[in-house]
């Protein structure tokens, strides 16, 4: 999910960089192989292993991120928390930590797995193709936010009312609702009935 212009002239090999590779997996998520990260992406996709984190604060809001401009796959849409892909031999939970440290510059607490969740989404704008075996984490934010403007251009915490309404009124990443809908049952358990997930 996401590729910005720094890790995009690290996307074709040459003599003086290195290609970022992703894991290759089969419908039920088992590594068969790596593939070069643009590559993986390109129609009709390749599936590959990625990962989706939402975080909410002390109320059951949801942290939302809108993609910074600069990113060449859906450059300024609002989508979850924080998403991405491990490196190949990372855990996913081990990469969720990562890049949510890297992109919003903070650590979750209580983060927990909340399924997995496979999917086939193309981007329309930039051509590209999410095919992804896609692990959910759900966890909480406790420590004020520092974006990195490179990866993250607004952040907003949201209640489901709030998300309805921001949902109907500005464009979100093609994975947005996918993925949410697969993490409600771990949602629910963590924010508890009266934050309305």
């Amino acid at each position: 999910m996401p590729i910005t212009p720094a890790t995009a002239m690290h996307e074709a090999p040459d003599s003086t960089t290195e290609a970022i590779l992703l894991e290759l997996v089969d419908e039920e998520g088992t590594t068969i192989g790596t593939a070069e990260k643009l590559s993986a992406h390109q129609p009709p996709g390749r599936l590959h292993r990625a990962f989706s984190v939402f975080l909410f604060d002390e109320r059951g809001r949801l942290l939302l991120q809108q993609r910074a401009l600069g990113k060449y796959h859906s450059p300024g849409v609002w989508s979850n928390t924080c998403c991405g892909h491990p490196y190949p031999g990372e855990s996913p939970f081990a990469a969720a930590a990562r890049r949510t440290y890297e992109e919003l510059g903070v650590s979750p607490a209580l983060l927990g797995e909340a399924g997995t969740v496979r999917y086939n989404h193309p981007d329309p704008d930039s051509g590209l193709v999410e095919q992804e075996f896609n692990h959910l984490f759900v966890g909480l934010v406790r420590s004020p936010l520092r974006p990195d403007p490179e990866e993250v251009g607004a952040t907003a915490f949201v209640t489901p009312q709030e998300l309805a309404e921001r949902h109907a009124e500005h464009p979100f990443s093609a994975w947005f609702m996918t993925v949410l809908d697969a993490a409600r049952p771990a949602v629910k358990e963590l924010t508890g009935p009266a934050a309305g997930w």
